[in-house]
């Protein structure tokens, strides 16, 4: 693990426009081969941190919204302090959901869907909001404990701010078997409203560390034996040749920039997704869902 970086930094030049908005472009360049070196106020916006704001600053609580969402949270035993549900609401489904929340001991206050339509990140709550604590985020030993002692990944999220996409990324890393997320306690989006929506409770399920130095995380992958793989539309390698087998920190940069020159010259490869079309490019969520089951497929045989 002695020098683990690539030689291509020359191409890192600036922030690399990455996996953001810019996302995964690249198709024709980038065959040529690698190797690898030895080393309840109304809420009118969502905080960095994921819980809801009031117009004043004040924090306010988080929720968790939609049916699927909250039904997964209530099976999976997070703690809940009360559920919010719209008045009026007799249909079927909702009648056994009560019942549901009356089985496991939780408050139900009745609330006009004006009301959960303040709460609701995209006004998708379906009649139903949960209020739960604070998120309970791991660190990143905790996350490097979950990887075990063989093939593992981990995503690494470089200032990715829209919480959708923070759900997104955290949903598709959670199906193929990562064994969790790092994202900045700053400038980042946190587990918030949209991010449990989005997720489709995936959130409940994978080890989310928040740390304050994304480059010092980056290097306590390494000492636990990841490769560090950067997603960059500069990059010369495309996804398919890029050395994603065993362990592996992909790296995924923010919805503008992408991935800053600080953590571009952490990663061991840089890589892209290939392109014919006329269409930019993918977004951040959509080009990790690629890499990460890039990843699974290279490992299915040893997982």
């Amino acid at each position: 693990m002695a020098d683990r970086r690539k030689a291509n930094k020359g191409e890192r030049g600036g922030r690399g426009s990455g996996f953001g908005d810019h996302g995964a472009r690249g198709s024709r360049a980038g065959e040529g081969k690698r190797t690898r070196s030895a080393g309840p106020a109304r809420a009118s916006r969502t905080g960095r941190s994921g819980a809801r704001e009031t117009h004043a600053g004040e924090r306010a609580a988080l929720y968790i919204e939609g049916r699927r969402a909250a039904a997964e949270a209530l099976r999976c035993g997070f703690p809940v302090k009360r559920a919010l549900v719209a008045e009026g609401e007799g249909d079927a489904g909702t009648r056994e959901y009560l019942q549901v929340l009356q089985a496991a001991g939780v408050p139900v206050e009745f609330v006009s869907r004006a009301r959960l339509d303040e709460i609701s990140s995209h006004g998708a709550h379906q009649g139903i909001a949960l209020e739960v604590g604070a998120f309970p985020y791991k660190t990143i030993e905790d996350v490097i404990s979950a990887s075990g002692a063989g093939p593992a990944l981990v995503v690494v999220l470089d200032h990715v701010t829209d919480e959708g996409n923070l759900g997104a990324i955290v949903r598709s890393a959670e199906v193929v078997g990562a064994s969790g997320v790092v994202v900045a306690n700053k400038r980042a989006a946190g587990v918030g409203v949209g991010t449990f929506k989005t997720s489709a409770g995936a959130v409940m399920h994978l080890p989310i560390a928040q740390v304050t130095n994304l480059a010092r995380a980056i290097d306590q992958l390494k000492e636990a034996g990841f490769w560090v793989v950067g997603a960059s539309e500069h990059a010369e390698d495309i996804v398919w040749n890029a050395p994603l087998d065993g362990r592996i920190a992909l790296v995924m940069g923010s919805e503008g920039s992408g991935i800053s020159r600080l953590l571009l010259e952490k990663c061991d490869v840089l890589a892209k997704l290939p392109q014919r079309g006329q269409t930019e490019s993918l977004n951040v969520a959509q080009a990790a869902t690629v890499f990460c089951y890039e990843w699974l497929r290279r490992n299915q045989g040893v997982l």
